[in-house]
């Protein structure tokens, strides 16, 4: 039986793409999949990248770093704090 793809959203770097984290609530980094091209495009825009994945390989690859875990479909993101000019 194989896995159901996972569709990743990522940076593009000079020489690699990198896993794109997200932030929770609380704070804590979080990895962020789709269950669909068009999921990921209705949350994060046109001009998100993305790589498709197995859950397997993606937990593989977060398993080193500081992350609490995977989030699949969030049905939106929260805007980043900006600094306005008065």
């Amino acid at each position: 039986m194989s896995e159901v793809p996972l569709y990743v959203p990522v940076r593009k770097g000079a020489f690699a793409m990198s896993l794109r984290l997200f932030r929770t609530a609380s704070g804590r980094r979080t990895a962020v999949a789709f269950s669909s091209p068009l999921r990921l495009t209705k949350v994060l825009g046109t001009d998100q990248r993305w790589i498709r994945l197995s859950e397997a390989a993606l937990r593989r690859m977060i398993e080193e770093l500081d992350v609490v875990g995977i989030v699949v479909d969030p049905m939106g993101t929260m805007a980043g704090t900006t600094a306005r000019v008065a």
